[in-house]
């Protein structure tokens, strides 16, 4: 069992900057792909990025591509999400989880965090 943990939520100023971070504890925690998704009222839950294992692979939502920043720590088994020029549109719960390779689909992820609030004020 993997549990999945997010921190780093916030109220921003658009233009401004947050980073999340995720880590993931238990069994063999280090192992697995970690992706980002979000979900705004009302909205579905949408994939935002996501980093292999191996930090070989790294894909991005084409609307946050240049604007954030996926990275990993092995050592303490965290990913970080960086996000810059935040966007009111940015607003939403965002979540983590940990899956067997780097996809953009909910369905190739298994343990999933609680997620935390990211709120960008105009």
């Amino acid at each position: 069992q993997v549990q999945v943990a997010e921190s780093g939520g916030g109220l921003v100023q658009a233009g401004g900057s947050l980073v999340l971070s995720c880590e993931a504890s238990g069994r063999t925690g280090s192992g697995y792909a970690m992706g980002w998704f979000r979900q705004a009222p009302g909205k579905a839950r949408e994939f935002v990025a996501t980093i292999s294992r191996d930090v070989d692979r790294i894909y991005y939502e084409d609307s946050v591509k240049g604007r954030f920043t996926i990275s990993r720590h092995r050592a303490d088994n965290t990913v970080y999400l960086r996000m810059n020029s935040l966007k009111v549109e940015d607003s939403a719960r965002y979540y983590c989880a940990a899956g067997h390779i780097a996809v953009t689909e909910e369905r190739g992820y298994v343990y999933w965090g609680q997620g935390t609030q990211v709120t960008v004020s105009a």
